[in-house]
């Protein structure tokens, strides 16, 4: 027994940054971040923390549901910028829900929300829960380097979740990690100890692009293909495809590499820019009110992120 998505919820902060926006304070354009990334806005969080903005996403895919709070099991939060070290962001959603169960991070950067679905399927496979939240919420803002134009354009706010059930549709899976931190790395910041003798990096993204877009480009249409291959389905066969958001050009090199259809990859990362381990649970959500998932469906999540990590599923909806 694995799982089955009953309820799907997303939420972007109200505050929208657009690339001309950025142009009035980095040496960018408009022209520059749509030609190099594919992104026209980003939502980014003016007065709301990690787990208000996980919150009102949750509470979105439970009435979708028609679950309520205290019917959820299990909470699983995918995040790498939680309001605290301690309490959890689970803890946080939870608390706001009025949920009474237990709650934890994951933490797999971009990749965390396919790594959560991974965990939470072990628990249905063993019968420990009836109805579980997994959410990917992340406040990317605040650990942004706001005069870095490389990264700074890249990157949003906003939280997605879903509601999982005892059922048959998650078919296949694949996660992976390398272990590497020359490509993509975040420091954790301040170090308070005074036996500590190694220099404490300012806590920002650190991303080698052209790295970064190598690995994502042969990650994704590696995962595809064998998730295909395993659940013995032709890449035709798949209805929808929903990535990570990082950078449009990544999907349409995947897409090429493959030779499937762009109209097949579910995109939005021109609306929203990349919000990490929320990214394709935002994107799921807005296929499934959009484009109307039908029965049936056969639909593949991709990410990649820091890491190096991957992470890939294949799900009948």
């Amino acid at each position: 027994m694995s799982f089955k998505i009953t309820g799907t919820g997303s939420y972007l902060p109200p505050l929208s940054v657009t690339n001309d926006d950025l142009s009035k304070t980095i040496d960018t354009s408009d022209e520059w971040i749509k030609q190099r990334i594919g992104i026209n806005e980003r939502r980014v969080s003016a007065d709301e923390n990690t787990s208000e903005m996980g919150y009102k996403a949750a509470k979105k895919a439970l009435e979708m549901s028609g679950t309520s709070p205290d019917e959820i099991d299990l909470i699983i939060t995918a995040s790498m910028t939680g309001d605290y070290l301690c309490p959890t962001t689970a803890g946080g959603i939870e608390r706001l829900l009025g949920a009474h169960c237990p709650a934890y991070d994951i933490n797999s950067a971009c990749s965390g929300f396919v790594f959560a679905l991974e965990t939470a399927a072990g628990y249905f496979a063993r019968k420990k829960v009836k109805k579980a939240l997994v959410v990917g919420s992340e406040r990317i803002s605040k650990i942004t380097d706001w005069t870095d134009r490389n990264t700074c354009v890249i990157f949003g706010d906003g939280a997605g979740a879903a509601v999982l059930e005892p059922g048959d549709s998650y078919i296949a899976s694949h996660i992976n990690t390398e272990g590497s931190d020359e490509v993509i790395n975040i420091p954790t910041g301040t170090n308070l100890s005074p036996y500590y003798k190694k220099e404490t990096k300012d806590c920002r993204i650190f991303m080698d692009g052209q790295e970064t877009f190598k690995f994502a480009v042969s990650t994704m249409a590696g995962d595809i293909s064998r998730l295909a291959e395993e659940a013995n389905v032709l890449l035709g066969d798949i209805k929808y495809i929903v990535p990570h958001q990082a950078n449009v050009r990544i999907i349409q090199y995947a897409s090429k590499r493959l030779k499937i259809p762009m109209e097949k990859f579910f995109v939005n990362i021109q609306n929203y820019g990349n919000t990490s381990a929320a990214s394709i649970a935002i994107a799921l959500d807005e296929l499934n009110r959009t484009k109307g998932i039908e029965k049936g469906d056969l639909i593949i999540m991709t990410a990649f992120g820091g890491g190096l990590s991957s992470g890939s599923c294949l799900i009948k909806w």
